[in-house]
């Protein structure tokens, strides 16, 4: 049982394609990566080339993927659920190779294994907690906000050029590189806003459905608007056209400090799959 690496994403998906395909709530983040490494360019997530990796197992027949990682720098290094010992291998193969890990995001289990073979090398901080949802029966606010939900259109990019780039500094993680993700939302229609008064006063975002699987990401309310129960309206409504597009499960994280967005969530109609872990290495 031995971790391959390559940079090439046409080798990874040859040899992790289906292993990530059969557990896509599971593997959402990794997929919806992958898709848009595959879209918007190698080169989406930073100057850096991506690295992924995956682990064959053999068990009296062929040899069959078990766990796997996509890296793109200068983000955390993306971990599937891992069999037993493989997170440490992994830790082991990279830090031989002198390869500057930053950092895991990952399920629990995975990002606790990981790291306790990485305390070889460096220290561990746990940058955020966070906790992957799934839908279960939608229920909107009642009563909604004042507004109502529309498509962004490319009049709205500076916005939420700005909105995203918030976003990323209010969760602690890496801005968009360019716009390149943020267009091909709007032209694809997966970004929606709340509109109140005449202007746009949150927003929420969707992955591309993949194995039938959408994930919620990212939404922002500015906050001097915070409060007025903006985010779960414009939420319920990007729920419900992720669904009316042919989602058949619709996903979210959230990040378990904020009691706040985890009890708005829950009213939605979401319910915890599995924790998640962001863990940085210096």
């Amino acid at each position: 049982m031995t971790w391959t690496t390559t940079r090439g994403l046409d080798a990874f998906e040859a040899a992790a394609g289906d292993f990530l395909r059969a557990r896509p709530a599971e593997h959402t983040v990794l997929l919806s990566v992958v898709s848009s490494l595959r879209v918007l360019g190698v080169d989406a997530y930073g100057e850096d080339a991506p690295s992924f990796g995956w682990r064959r197992r053999r068990c009296g027949g062929p040899a069959a993927v078990d766990a796997a990682y996509v890296w793109t720098p200068p983000r955390p290094v993306l971990l599937s659920p891992m069999p037993d010992g493989a997170a440490a291998d992994l830790a082991n193969v990279l830090a031989a190779a002198r390869a500057g890990v930053p950092g895991v995001n990952a399920g629990r289990a995975a990002a606790e294994a990981f790291a306790a073979a990485w305390r070889r090398h460096g220290t561990v901080r746990t940058a955020a907690r966070r906790r992957l949802h799934r839908l279960t029966e939608l229920t909107p606010p009642d009563p909604a906000p004042p507004g109502a939900a529309r498509r962004a259109t490319p009049a709205d990019r500076e916005l939420l050029r700005g909105w995203f780039a918030a976003f990323a500094e209010d969760i602690g993680a890496a801005a968009p590189r360019d716009a390149r993700a943020l267009d091909d939302r709007i032209a694809d229609g997966r970004c929606l806003l709340w509109e109140a008064g005449g202007r746009p006063v949150s927003m929420a975002g969707i992955t591309r459905t993949l194995v039938g699987t959408a994930r919620v990401a990212p939404v922002y309310t500015p906050p001097e608007l915070r409060g007025r129960g903006y985010a779960g309206a414009v939420t319920a409504a990007v729920s419900q056209a992720a669904k009316d597009s042919g989602a058949q499960e619709v996903l979210l994280f959230t990040d378990l400090a904020n009691p706040t967005s985890n009890a708005l969530y829950r009213r939605l109609g979401y319910r915890p799959v599995e924790d998640h872990l962001v863990l940085t290495f210096e």
